[in-house]
This record gives C-alpha cells, sequence and structure tokens, in this order.
C-alpha cells in the first residue's frame, strides 16, 4: 500500500502503556513530559508533529477566544426563532440551562482527552491514538471529516446567520409601517454574507498576531453589550414587564409538534450555541501549555457562558411582546423585534443591537480561524483532496491560508443553497450541531469503552466525575444528532422543511467516496509516537 506508514500491531499497549514522565519503553516514546513552558513544542513532536504555529495563547487568552467562538448573546439571538416556537419561555430559560449544565460534561470529557493529545487535529487525532490498530484509520477518518465539516459549515452558519441578523436590525428603521428600509431579497442577504465572509478571513489571515487582543476586547464589548441591553429594556419596558411566574413557567408550543417534543426540537437553540465547545481545541499547536489550559479554558468557558446565556435571555422574556407575532415575523430573527417593543424607538433599538453586530463579526473570525486550522491539521495527515495544497503554512503571516481560503470557498459555495430556499440557515446551523456532536462523541465514546487507561497520570484526570461526564456526553450525542434533523414547524414545508439531513449526507458521501478511492490504500492516519516526525 503506497504512502501508508506501517502500524504495529502492538501500538495499542504502547499508547496506552505510558509512563508519565516522557521515558522509553521497547523502544518506543511514551507520554510526553509536560514538565516546563517550552516542553509544549517537545511534546507536539512526541506526539509525531513538527511544530509549525507560533504559541502566543495563556489560559485566559484560549478561554476568551471560546467564548468568541460560542458569542452567547450573538447565538442565543440568532436562533430564538426555536425555542419561541418550541415552548416559549420555559423552553428559552430552562432549555439553555439545562443543556449548558449537559455541555459542561462534554467540555470536561473532551478537556480530559486533551490534556494527553494537544494537537491542532483535535478529536480526530484523538480518536486515532484511542482506537484499536484494526479501527484506528477508520475511526480517525470519520471523527476528521465530521470535525472538518463541522468546523466549516457552523462558521458558514455564523457568518450566514450574522447577514440575517443585520438585515433584521437595519429593518428596525421602517419606510413606512411595517416595512423595513431594506428588502431583503436573497441577493442581498448574499451579498451582506460574502462581505462578511471576506471580511472575517482578512482579519483572520492578516492580523492572527493581533487576535488573542481583539478575543480579549471582546469579553469587556460582550458583557458591556448585554448589560446596556439588559438594563435599558427592563427600565424603559414600553409596553410593560411580565411577571416571574410568565418567565419562568409559561409554556406555550406553537410548533405544531406534541407539547414534549415541540420542547426537545426547541434545543437547537442552545445546541447551535454551545456546539463551538471543542473547536478551540484546534488551536492546542499556537497555546503555550496545552494540556492545561486548554482543558481548563474548555470548562471555564462553558460555566462562563451560562451564566452571560441566562444574563441576556432572562430580560428579555420579561418583556417579550406576542409569541405568534414573533414567529411569524418574514425575517426569522425576533430578537430586533423585541429589542425594539421594549425600547419603542428605532434609533435606541439598533443602539442596542449594534453591540450584538459587532459581536457577529468577531465571532465568525474566531469560527473563520479555528476552522482554518482544523482543516490545515487534517489535511497534514493526508485526508483531504489535494493535501499537499491544504497543509501549506505561509511563512510570512503564520496562518495555513491555503487551508483558509478552502474553507472560505467551501463556504461561499454552500451559501448559494439560500436562493433555492430561505431555510437554508436551518440547514447550515443544523448540519454544523451534528457534525460537531457526533465528531465530540466518538473519541468519548473509544476512552470510556476503553476503560479509560489512558488517562493514567495526565494532568487533567476527573475520575469517577469524568465517567459520569462521559455517560452524559454521549447521551446527549445519542439525542441531539437525530433531534436536529427535526423540522422546526410540522407540517413542514418546502420553505421550512429541515434540510441538514441532506448536508450531512452529501458530506458523508463524499467522505466515504474519498475514503474509498483513495484513503483506504493510502490514509496513514496522524502519526504516532513510533512514527518519525515529519
Amino acid at each position: 500500500m503506497p504512502h501508508v506508514v506501517s502500524q504495529d500491531p502492538g501500538a495499542r499497549e504502547h499508547d496506552l502503556g505510558f509512563g508519565v514522565k516522557g521515558d522509553v519503553k521497547d523502544g518506543y516514546a511514551t507520554r510526553p513530559s509536560r514538565s516546563d513552558d517550552g516542553g509544549a513544542d517537545n511534546m507536539l513532536e512526541q506526539l509525531g508533529y513538527k511544530p509549525e504555529l507560533e504559541r502566543t495563547r495563556s489560559t485566559l487568552q484560549v478561554a476568551f477566544m471560546s467564548f468568541v467562538l460560542a458569542s452567547i448573546p450573538y447565538g442565543l439571538a440568532t436562533t430564538m426563532l426555536y425555542p419561541l416556537a418550541g415552548g416559549g419561555p420555559v423552553n428559552i430559560i430552562w432549555g439553555w440551562l439545562g443543556v449548558s449544565l449537559i455541555i459542561i460534561c462534554v467540555a470536561a470529557s473532551l478537556g480530559e482527552i486533551t490534556s494527553v493529545y494537544p494537537t491542532a487535529g483535535g478529536v480526530y487525532y484523538q480518536a486515532f491514538m484511542l482506537a484499536s490498530p484494526k479501527y484506528r484509520r477508520v475511526a480517525s477518518w470519520i471523527c476528521g471529516w465530521l470535525y472538518v465539516v463541522g468546523n466549516i459549515t457552523i462558521t458558514l452558519a455564523v457568518n450566514f446567520g450574522t447577514a440575517l441578523f443585520f438585515v433584521a436590525c437595519i429593518n428596525v428603521f421602517e419606510s413606512e409601517p411595517g416595512v423595513g428600509v431594506l428588502a431583503g431579497e436573497s441577493y442581498q442577504v448574499f451579498l451582506i454574507f460574502l462581505g462578511i465572509t471576506f471580511l472575517c478571513n482578512v482579519v483572520s489571515s492578516l492580523g492572527n498576531k493581533w487576535l488573542p487582543l481583539l478575543d480579549t476586547a471582546a469579553i469587556f464589548w460582550t458583557f458591556g453589550g448585554v448589560l446596556a441591553i439588559v438594563i435599558s429594556v427592563l427600565v424603559v419596558a414600553k409596553n410593560g414587564r411580565h411577571d416571574a411566574a410568565y418567565v419562568f413557567t409559561h409554556f406555550e408550543a406553537n410548533s405544531g409538534w406534541t407539547d414534549g417534543w415541540s420542547f426537545m426540537v426547541g434545543l437547537l437553540h442552545a445546541g447551535y450555541a454551545t456546539s463551538s465547545t471543542g473547536m478551540v481545541i484546534s488551536m492546542c499547536e499556537e497555546v503555550k501549555k496545552p494540556a492545561t489550559q486548554v482543558p481548563k479554558a474548555l470548562v471555564l468557558t462553558v460555566c462562563l457562558n451560562t451564566l452571560a446565556g441566562l444574563l441576556f435571555l432572562i430580560p428579555l422574556v420579561f418583556v417579550l411582546p406576542d409569541i405568534t407575532y414573533l414567529i411569524n415575523l418574514a425575517n426569522g430573527q425576533p430578537v430586533p423585534a423585541i429589542i425594539k417593543d421594549a425600547m419603542g424607538t428605532s434609533g435606541g433599538a439598533f443602539g442596542l443591537l449594534f453591540p450584538l453586530m459587532v459581536l457577529a463579526v468577531l465571532c465568525g473570525i474566531g469560527c473563520t480561524t479555528a476552522a482554518s486550522r482544523c482543516t490545515w491539521a487534517f489535511a497534514r495527515d493526508g485526508a483531504i483532496p489535494g493535501s499537499r495544497w491544504w497543509k501549506e503554512v505561509n511563512p510570512k503571516l503564520d496562518v495555513p491560508m491555503n487551508a483558509m481560503m478552502l474553507s472560505m470557498v467551501v463556504q461561499i459555495v454552500l451559501g448559494l443553497i439560500y436562493f433555492g430556499s430561505s431555510a437554508a440557515f436551518n440547514a447550515f446551523s443544523g448540519v454544523g450541531v451534528i457534525s460537531l456532536t457526533a465528531s465530540y462523541a466518538i473519541p468519548i465514546a473509544i476512552s470510556l469503552f476503553g476503560g479509560r487507561s489512558h488517562l493514567v497520570g495526565s494532568p487533567f484526570n476527573l475520575g469517577k466525575f469524568g465517567v459520569f461526564a462521559n455517560v452524559v456526553a454521549l447521551a446527549w450525542s445519542a439525542l441531539a444528532m437525530p433531534l436536529f434533523c427535526m423540522p422546526t414547524f410540522v407540517p413542514a414545508t418546502p420553505a421550512t422543511i429541515n434540510y441538514a439531513p441532506a448536508v450531512f449526507v452529501a458530506a458523508c458521501l463524499i467522505s466515504g467516496g474519498w475514503y474509498f478511492a483513495w484513503g483506504k490504500k493510502n490514509y496513514a492516519g496522524p502519526p504516532t509516537q513510533e512514527d518519525p516526525v515529519f
């Protein structure tokens, strides 16, 4: 088999039988040492990779980037339609809190594994190292394609959602009662999407060294903007406020599903906002101490996001206008209408929406950066057609420019779906959540059913809580993947049907076709400890 690096039948033993200090057993490198800051690159080399990216991020900067990837106020704002239709206030508040608690378990599970295998390959590298020699290539191939597709489609969903959100924000100004100043035709939305996509790629590529500072500034911008919204809508509340009983106990399903299932479908709101949890793993090779910093950042960010989400959502529900009116909005973006109703003026509403608009772009930049890194990492291991181009790192910019451009082109091509269906955003967000959820589940499942023996001596081992977290994470994955294939409303029409399954199947066909055409004979998987650094 040309180009395939031979895998030792005993490699699984060596992968799991590490000595803690990075000794050598039977001629094989053992668990890489993490004893010092400069050891991160040595550790990466022991994992089989040549360091190519500069390590500039601290624990807080990783957490801040992860926070920006989620951009909770923005992410919750653009998908507010789902819980409004699914169950109203109960779906918005308790759906968010419930999913967030589950995602803490997902983050903790990924953090444990990342502390052992901190590379830009993220979950697909982890799946390869954890699986048995017989199945490791297939496991990493499937996981890698899911991870790359998830990263790219979530980035697409963010940028396309931003375009739709921008149109809705602009249309708080009306040319006449009930008619916004921007028609929001398909070509207009697509052109705005193109502009946002180009902007995110330009900033991510040319301003790479400034991105940690941008992420830090985004934290203060986010909380400043959220506080402005919270205080303003509650103080002004032009059309009054609901009582606490309405906010925390009122259930109103308008999706056409039965009440229980309607609530479940509405969880796409929280699922989408938290789907980026594991994307920050792709930044491991730009972090000073990835084995400890990235796992801590994963868990810390979810906790921070949970609080930020509640701070944002609860005041909005207190001033919620008629739900039927909101779910029937032509633009599918209720939050601008909620804020305008509370403020009573277009100017006041736009002023409060502006921080969310900026945050949306920052989120797009963060997702663009993470997507380019995971695409580059997968190409580095030869799993993407044309890998020799996509694995190149621009020496002047210190970024994987070719991989970034590939990701951008794929997003633009998929964005053309919007001309055929206004429900395209549902497909982008749905397939992103499904793909990322599945990619997270694979290494967690292999780790759990393999007895978690690779975690012995790791710097982020949660012990018995880790087992509990693994079980919760896998249960959520089993529920979320089919759940987010469902349409928001039934009976479904061509305009409201969820096209996520179609996009997901298409991605699987491309991945499967390329595996049998090329990967089965040529794909060796990531380098293991017994392979030389290339």
